[in-house]
């Protein structure tokens, strides 16, 4: 039988390599938040950062709402079938 070859996402370097890629793209925007002119409409959006916290704070926010209201829409496995 032969052996299965390995994709690229399973090798645990090249995991470890683009987490670090990644890591290193999203310290180098937040550093360069600070270097860019802004025109803000509010004050609170001319803050540096402020963008990466809301989006932050935004998907924190969906996932517990989404968690908190599935059981009202959750359905039995058998829902759909005949």
């Amino acid at each position: 039988m032969k052996k299965k070859e390995s994709d690229f996402f399973d090798r645990p370097k090249n995991l470890k390599a683009m987490a670090a890629i990644l890591i290193a793209a999203l310290i180098g925007l937040l550093i360069f938040d600070f270097f860019v002119h802004k025109h803000p409409f509010f004050g609170w959006d001319g803050l540096p950062t402020f963008y990466a916290f809301y989006g932050f704070v935004g998907c924190v926010l969906l996932v517990v709402i989404a968690k908190n209201i599935r059981p009202f829409l959750k359905r039995e496995e058998d829902y759909y079938d005949d």
